[in-house]
């Protein structure tokens, strides 16, 4: 073989490897996740006198859920004496309007509510939370997004956790207002579905650490004061948050059986820019955390499964190089038979494909009775996760270099189900070059499925053809703005 192909041969064996391990780490999550599926948290006692809690509703432009999270929150079953809601809105248009008004009308009715805004946007949601923590007298903090709608029995049912001196977050699962409203909004689900079912419970069950999510979940007061406070130098400051408390000693609880439901972006820029924000943060996360975390007394099983938490989205870039390579690979299976090759893909199919699949059915098994209908959705799931790799690895670029970018909200549109209409594009925000680098990915595995068939390699097809519509998909509703 000549140097160049020796090297891509090289540098494919190497992502397989790498890709691989990752796989390997899914298993043993899934391991975990049925050893501890059925094991049941129960607060050590029932407290006979509630505790303060303050409600913080964090607002930026949230025009079409902010009077439905407010009035939702109002709602709640607990009494009005023990609460605080504090609506933090750095909005810049009639969403201030519409949450002032509403938080005048429910001090009319006796709630003890309080509306502040911000005229600039330092340090973006973490600063707005850092700037009212100041002001909250209450022991615990509950936080919602705008999306959000919890349920009545929220508090009654979460707060005796607390009656454990060493618990500092209580965080409860995710659910989805509009699954059904779309393909994207369904394979969202999934996704989402598998981290809050077997990566929370996983992690959370047997003793490592895991993270609240940013929102429906309740804080300590005293837990993110002894951690440092919310601090904004990462996208992800709950992921950090969470990490610092955490190696503070502080106790984190999962509750899957308590659900909250949220609405999942209906548009794939959306999407991508949420998938952005999430990869870039968790990598900004990474390098300031994990030199704390290697030099602290917490266990190696501890330290090594932070560590594939927070690296994992060093797979974006792989997968992308991955990508790329797949012609000239075809050049070379072509050379030196497809036999030898393919036992070098027996590690990536064996330990990242059937992994995802199994990895995302055991979440839909775990909550829907439905679950079976979900297997035909998995292809296109594994054909979109692979799309985002260009829209990540920039992320995962920018994280890693230390490039500063503004914090990017995710549009909602208060859409609840299927039935409800094309979302209002008022916050809609197109990204015609990333679309464009898609469609030309796109363009590249149709030839590089047309070279495979040619030359005979059929083996190699299905993860071309993954690749194709993935890019194709993700491409071309960009392109649309859908």
């Amino acid at each position: 073989m000549e140097l160049w192909q020796i090297l891509c041969l090289s540098s494919y064996c190497l992502i397989v490897a790498v890709l691989g391990g990752y796989g390997i780490h899914r298993y043993n999550l899934l391991k975990l996740y049925y050893k501890h599926r059925n094991k049941k948290t129960k607060p050590p006692i029932k407290l006979s006198k509630l505790p303060s809690v303050t409600i913080q509703l964090p607002l930026y432009n949230e025009l079409h859920v902010a009077q439905r999270l407010i009035e939702a929150t109002s709602k709640l079953d607990y009494p009005k004496g023990r609460l605080h809601i504090q609506v933090l809105d750095d909005s810049t248009d009639q969403t201030r309007e519409y949450a002032s008004h509403s938080c005048s009308r429910l001090t009319q009715q006796g709630f003890n509510i309080s509306y502040k805004s911000r005229n600039n946007r330092i340090g973006y949601k973490a600063g707005a939370l850092a700037s009212a923590l100041k002001t909250v007298n209450s022991q615990l903090i509950l936080i919602l997004d705008a999306d959000f709608i919890p349920p009545t029995d929220l508090l009654k049912n979460t707060v005796h956790y607390f009656s454990d001196p060493k618990v500092g977050m209580v965080q409860t699962r995710w659910s989805h207002l509009n699954r059904s409203h779309s393909l994207l909004t369904r394979i969202q689900s999934i996704f989402l579905d598998g981290h809050f079912v077997i990566e929370h419970i996983a992690r959370s069950s047997s003793g490592r650490f895991f993270n609240f999510n940013g929102t429906a979940g309740i804080w300590r007061k005293e837990a993110i004061v002894d951690a440092g406070g919310w601090e904004h130098d990462t996208l992800t400051e709950d992921l950090d948050l969470s990490y610092r408390a955490q190696l503070r000693g502080w106790k984190f609880l999962y509750l899957p059986d308590i659900a909250v439901p949220g609405e999942i972006p209906v548009e794939m820029n959306s999407f991508k820019s949420q998938q952005q924000r999430w990869t870039k943060g968790a990598v900004q996360v990474s390098k300031k955390i994990l030199p704390r975390i290697w030099t602290s007394n917490f266990q190696n099983k501890i330290k090594i499964e932070a560590t594939l938490h927070l690296t994992a989205n060093i797979c974006y870039p792989l997968m992308l190089t991955m990508g790329l390579l797949t012609v000239p690979i075809l050049e070379i299976r072509q050379q030196i038979g497809w036999i030898r090759i393919f036992i070098i893909d027996l590690p990536l199919f064996a330990f990242s494909t059937v992994a995802i699949s199994s990895f995302y059915l055991s979440s839909q098994r775990a909550l829907y009775s439905d679950w079976k209908k979900q297997i035909k959705l998995l292809p296109l799931l594994m054909a979109i996760g692979m799309s985002l790799c260009i829209n990540n690895t920039r992320a995962v670029i920018e994280g890693w270099m230390g490039v500063q970018t503004p914090f990017e909200r995710t549009p909602k549109y208060g859409i609840t189900d299927k039935e409800s209409g094309p979302p209002k594009r008022l916050y809609g925000k197109a990204r015609q070059v990333t679309a464009c680098v898609e469609l030309a990915m796109a363009c590249y595995f149709s030839f590089a499925i047309y070279s495979a068939w040619h030359t005979g390699l059929y083996l190699g097809l299905p993860f071309l053809i993954l690749f194709h519509i993935g890019f194709l998909y993700t491409g071309t509703l960009s392109l649309k703005g859908k």
